[in-house]
């Protein structure tokens, strides 16, 4: 209901103005009355009605003034001006505020209505439109959330294969040169473990002052697991001057300079990996960065540290591992016990060529790998949190036994959830999009209800019924728009609406992008049939 003040130093007029806009079964509701400018800023400014019929020729603060100065603390009051004269110079001070309704006295009941009819209307199209901008940008700032915390973890599990830092650039609307990661641990001093609520807490501070540095680089915030936090760091070309190193010094410094004025029950930990050029080599970042984190925890007095640049044949060496590391991992999340046995057997040969069969070696090796399988059943929504512990006393023919062992039993869960738990997931995916796919419905908020990670959730259900989830949520909308377009009662707008597009341009381009033929084109070929 809009909320309206009646401003008139003459009585009659006020009382005669409100009982024809109180009677006029609008959805409105007269607020209140001002004999005056200066009482009407006083009651606009306590009340904040959504219009104003406003008397121009008032003694004291008149119309015009009591306009201005409404207008600089409530600019979105909608003002109808009212006024004995005819005056053209009157109508242009008030037009110039923004004003654009303007009625005699002695006025019509019809001329007053109207006048109220048209602001109502503006009003409540500028509100459907806000909404609509909000609902879009709280749509995109999620998408682009998630977005940004599923490319950071295909990442760590060596899955970029289809974005490019150019590609990400043209996104942000800026030139990256190079990327690389930073992990940013907590971890609270001796043995007691941080909350889940702790964990959170310092998890949304982490993105929030990541977002306020956005000047020398851009971030994406990776997933919060277990105490650690993966960062993307892109560098932009407009920073090239300087090397990475020092920026990335500069994060450091300012990080445990915000972190220490925060009363978190925890001590911050920062580790910087190599940058790198190409999207896929940034898993050697991510690795470098473990590595150095390793090292960083078994150092007292130390808060941060950069990791050490690989040699040629060293790095050409980890990149063959890494790549079948990402092969296994891969054949894990298909649950393909055969492929893991073989991959497994292909990555200790390669650990063995990289001299990382030494029992320390093997162990860090394992380590790392146990935390990605981990991320993944995460992901996935998968109970099986039974990862080993590696001891270092153990030989390497039984480390690697115990290691082949938690493999395989992961692979098995893995095969297990998607013959049984996964198939049940997604028909109840797919009933929960046919019965909202008329509402504003995304990927995001499907995964959510059937608890997965919107990016496993996006590969199964493409994997289970051969298409994507845009496709098969406008199949169902255009189907639909096809038997409504029959009943020729219902207007092709009303119909867009009815099917959950916002836009009818936008409906038409898709509907006849999947019938050839716009709506218009198709009802008629019905009608003619």
């Amino acid at each position: 209901m809009l909320k309206i003040l009646i401003v008139d130093d003459e009585v009659l007029e006020r009382k005669a103005l409100s009982k024809i806009i109180s009677n006029s079964k609008k959805d409105v509701m007269v607020i209140g009355e001002a004999p005056n400018g200066r009482i009407a800023i006083e009651m606009a400014d306590q009340y904040r009605p959504d219009i104003i019929f406003m008397d121009i020729k008032m003694p004291g603060i008149d119309g015009v003034q009591a306009v201005k100065e409404i207008k600089k603390f409530a600019p979105d009051i909608r003002f109808i001006m009212v006024s004995a004269f005819n005056t053209f110079e009157y109508a242009k001070e008030v037009m110039q505020q923004g004003v654009k309704e303007y009625i005699l006295k002695p006025s019509r009941k019809e001329d007053i209505l109207s006048s109220l009819q048209r602001v109502a209307d503006e009003i409540l199209l500028d509100r459907r439109k806000k909404e609509e901008q909000e609902e879009l940008r709280k749509n995109l700032e999620r998408a682009v959330s998630i977005a940004q915390k599923e490319w950071v973890s295909s990442l760590l599990l060596s899955r970029v294969q289809d974005i490019s830092l150019e590609e990400w650039g043209q996104l942000l609307g800026v030139e990256i040169t190079s990327a690389y990661i930073m992990l940013f641990f907590i971890q609270r001093p001796g043995e007691a473990e941080l909350s889940t609520a702790e964990k959170e807490e310092w998890y949304q501070w982490l993105k929030k002052t990541l977002d306020l540095m956005k000047t020398e680089h851009e971030f994406m915030v990776g997933p919060l697991t277990e105490n650690q936090v993966p960062v993307l760091c892109l560098c932009k070309k407009t920073v090239e001057r300087t090397s990475f190193r020092t920026n990335a010094q500069k994060i450091i410094d300012h990080m445990f300079q915000l972190f220490q004025k925060k009363s978190f029950k925890g001590d911050l930990r920062i580790t910087v990996g190599n940058p790198y050029n190409q999207a896929y080599e940034l898993t050697k970042s991510y690795h470098e960065a473990m590595e150095a984190l390793k090292t960083l925890l078994k150092k007292s007095g130390r808060s941060y540290l950069f990791s050490g640049k690989l040699g040629a044949n060293e790095s050409q060496s980890v990149s063959g591992v890494l790549k079948v590391e990402k092969q296994l991992l891969d054949a894990i999340r298909q649950g393909d016990m055969n492929q893991v046995l073989l991959l497994f057997n292909s990555y200790i040969k390669g650990l063995k060529d990289h001299n990382k069969l030494e029992r320390n070696q093997l162990k860090k090796s394992f380590d790392e790998m146990f935390v990605l399988i981990s991320r993944m059943l995460h992901e996935l929504g998968i109970p099986y949190e039974t990862t080993p512990v590696m001891d270092e006393s153990w030989e390497t023919e039984v480390a690697l036994e115990k290691g082949k062992n938690y493999i395989l039993e992961a692979a098995r869960h893995v095969q297990v959830w998607r013959n049984n738990h996964a198939k049940g997931m997604l028909h109840m995916a797919k009933e929960f999009i046919e019965a909202h796919f008329a509402e504003s419905i995304t990927l995001e908020q499907v995964a959510e209800y059937v608890e997965l990670s919107p990016y496993y959730f996006s590969k199964l259900f493409k994997d289970r019924f051969g298409m994507t989830f845009i496709d098969f949520l406008t199949e169902l909308r255009i189907k639909q728009a096809k038997m409504m377009i029959v009943d020729q009662g219902k207007s092709l707008k009303e119909i867009c609406y009815s099917v959950g597009y916002k836009d009818p341009n936008y409906f038409s381009r898709v509907f006849k992008k999947h019938t050839g033929l716009s709506p218009t084109e198709y009802r008629k070929a019905i009608i003619y049939e």
